[in-house]
């Protein structure tokens, strides 16, 4: 599965970011009337050095729910398939063998953030430039944000392993992230935004914390009074998510029985 989850986190990525780009940077250089298009005040948006960022973002506002399906998949395709058994006989070591899939996970998260970042940095990169806008990919900004990014979506596979170890249903889990992540959570961001109490709470949530760690993303946007966590913050709700996750999911069904 993971070759066909990157081939489409790729072309998923590539064509939002090229779209929007597109969009923007026409905008922004003039290519595109504004009156032409209803931008709800988007041109605005455009006016800056902020575009770049706000667009190669999309590789983990947007396909962090790749690496979390491979990491649920990871997990509960032992149980699925059965291969908890031989691989506990091969290594009693329960913590061991999660553990080690954990890691193995962070590492292949990582590799599909560089996918999807080839997708929005390259695609979106490639038609900024041909509009005339800076990619700013010479700023050392860009790069840390490229750098928080991978980093971000290494986080979200250990997330998926942890949430495959609490349920280990495969259907039942895949049904979770893609609710979740494709609607709960969207919603829940935007229905934190109308008060003040509500938006503390709201900057906690997975997606605001991926997008603090980040530090860019569109949906951040809808918001502009809203709080944000700290870069460092947002990796350490992201990583507590996922600790969580993984040692409850540890204590509930990993040391469970196995046939």
């Amino acid at each position: 599965m993971w070759w066909i989850l990157a081939l489409v986190l790729f072309g998923y990525i590539a064509l939002l970011a090229g779209g929007l780009a597109a969009l923007f940077g026409g905008l922004e250089s003039g290519a595109i009337n504004p009156d032409a298009v209803n931008t709800g005040g988007g041109s605005s948006l455009t006016g800056l050095g902020s575009l770049p960022p706000l667009i190669y973002s999309f590789a983990s506002s947007v396909g962090y729910v790749f690496p979390v399906l491979l990491g649920a998949l990871a997990t509960t395709g032992e149980f699925r398939h059965q291969t908890l058994t031989p691989t506990f006989l091969a290594t009693p070591k329960r913590g061991r063998v999660l553990g080690a899939k954990t890691i193995s996970l962070f590492v292949v998260g990582a590799a599909l953030g560089v996918v999807g970042l080839a997708a929005s940095v390259g695609v979106g990169a490639l038609v900024l430039g041909g509009f005339g806008v800076d990619p700013l990919l010479a700023d050392g900004e860009t790069w840390a944000l490229i750098g928080r990014t991978v980093l971000a979506m290494a986080l979200w596979a250990v997330i998926g392993v942890g949430l495959g170890v609490l349920v280990p249903s495969q259907v039942a889990s895949i049904v979770i992230v893609l609710a979740f992540t494709q609607f709960v959570e969207p919603l829940l961001r935007f229905a934190a935004a109308f008060t003040e109490v509500t938006a503390d709470i709201g900057k906690f949530l997975p997606g605001a914390a991926s997008d603090a760690l980040v530090g860019a993303s569109f949906f951040t946007l809808a918001s502009p009074g809203g709080t944000v966590l700290e870069p460092w913050q947002g990796g350490l709700a992201l990583l507590a998510y996922g600790l969580v996750a993984t040692v409850g999911g540890y204590f509930i069904s990993w040391k469970r029985d196995v046939t």
